[in-house]
């Protein structure tokens, strides 16, 4: 089962035998959740004035120490006061500018004490879900949100936070497989995925093309037209295509989508890996380029890349 917000995906996984050790499992799961929900953070907030629906956000994503086997064992890893936590903080994110960090105890949500309304839920990621909409529904009238937090070893300090405008996408890293996907409101990524390994603008790239997926609504619109090999080809086309127009807004190197392509391609999309349905990696990387040959006048002329008027959709069947 595909769990519904970021490391709630551990879930299953055996905690350590014994309280004090540290499990490398959990250890890398946060590393990799921290860096995917860094450059998503970064893509979807710098390309939230071309997006349909963005909301204000904080920037930080949820953990529930009570959903793993050994809640007293993650609780002491972590440092943390409580079950639930702070997974992941994105940098420059609201959150992070507040002095919000990952493994801080969440104790209090605007005067409310959560561990009391949330109680532990059945099924175990229900509270995660339940904790994140919560915090979504305080951020999304734009006004300051105020967190009761606890850092590893101290007493709990109220921090004020203003949110910003991001894409409506989550970023969750799944406990095992190596496949990116999206699914409408969330892109997610195995564990395993090799790009985690790639430079961090090429795993930028590869997060901004299933973020790309979510933003032109490709879900939805293979729900309505069907799921042919041609309208899911376009779909992955017009996907790659917008890789480099959110890269550019964010500040990376456009050009990263290209490498990314010419990276991961050969060795993981080509011969009898490849995947029928999308074109060849090279051809992918063709179109890639064509479209920054495009951004390159705008982001001369203009400072960023507006794909919500300039950006060429297809038809699909």
């Amino acid at each position: 089962m595909r769990i519904a917000l970021a490391l709630a995906a551990a879930l299953a996984l055996a905690a350590p035998a014994h309280a004090a050790q540290t499990d490398p499992k959990l250890t890398l799961l946060q590393t990799r959740d921290r860096q995917l929900f860094a450059a998503g953070w970064r893509l979807a907030s710098a390309n939230a004035p071309f997006c349909h629906g963005a909301a204000p956000k904080l920037g930080l994503q949820i953990l529930d120490a009570a959903g793993f086997d050994d809640a007293s064992g993650v609780r002491k890893q972590l440092g943390l006061s409580g079950d639930l936590a702070v997974g992941a903080v994105a940098p420059g994110s609201p959150a992070q500018l507040a002095g919000i960090a990952q493994n801080n105890t969440l104790v209090a949500l605007n005067g409310d004490n959560l561990a009391s309304r949330f109680p532990p839920s059945d099924p175990g990621w229900q509270r995660l879900i339940d904790v994140t909409a919560a915090l979504d529904a305080a951020a999304s009238h734009g006004q300051a949100v105020t967190l009761s937090v606890a850092s590893p070893g101290q007493s709990a300090r109220e921090v004020v936070i203003a949110p910003t405008l991001s894409c409506p996408t989550r970023f969750e890293v799944l406990d095992k497989g190596g496949r990116a996907s999206a699914e409408g409101t969330r892109v997610m990524f195995g564990r395993d995925f090799v790009g985690f390994d790639y430079a961090e603008d090429e795993f930028a790239a590869a997060v901004a093309h299933e973020l790309a997926h979510n933003l032109l609504g490709h879900r939805a619109t293979l729900d309505d037209k069907g799921r042919s090999l041609g309208n899911v080809r376009t779909t992955e086309r017009e996907a790659d295509r917008l890789m480099p127009w959110l890269l550019a807004n964010a500040g990376y190197d456009p050009e990263a989508a290209l490498r990314f392509m010419n990276r991961w391609g050969p060795r993981n999309d080509g011969g009898l890996l490849r995947n029928r349905n999308h074109e060849g990696w090279d051809e992918r990387a063709e179109w890639i380029a064509i479209e920054l040959k495009r951004i390159a006048p705008l982001m001369a002329n203009e400072g960023h890349a507006d794909w919500a008027r300039h950006f060429i959709r297809e038809k699909l069947d």
